[in-house]
């Protein structure tokens, strides 16, 4: 499987973006796919994650302002993000694997993933 970001930007404070990920490839080996970001100099951190029952988990820092959704044939995963924070800067990746059920998927957790897109920049001023 492959995994193609886009949709970053530069926006305001307060603003909104919507980030795809776009998934080639067979799927097959993967039952949950996600969202991180990484800050520079600091490891990559989970913003939020859907399994493949539909069920979905996002870090504290952005429940209620971001929202994690694919399209029905799984081609596209996105992440629509609105009330965007200066602190929401970063670089922002697509992850997929097959991890060991919902519990795994919704820890967040970067080195359960090992596949990963190339990452689309977001920045907030």
């Amino acid at each position: 499987v492959q995994l193609v970001e886009s949709g970053g930007g530069s926006v305001e404070a307060g603003g909104s973006l919507r980030l795809s990920c776009e998934v080639s490839g067979s799927a097959d080996g993967t039952n949950c796919i996600g969202w991180f970001r990484q800050y520079p100099g600091k490891e990559r951190e989970g913003v939020a994650t859907i399994y493949n029952d539909g069920s979905k988990t996002y870090a504290d820092s952005v429940k209620a302002r971001f929202t994690i959704s694919r399209d029905d044939a799984g081609n596209t995963l996105y992440l629509q993000m609105n009330t965007l924070k200066p602190e929401d800067t970063a670089m922002y990746y697509c992850a997929a694997d097959w991890v060991g059920g919902s519990w795994y998927c919704g820890r967040l957790k970067s080195t359960d993933f090992g596949v990963w897109g190339q990452g689309t920049q977001v920045t907030v001023s």
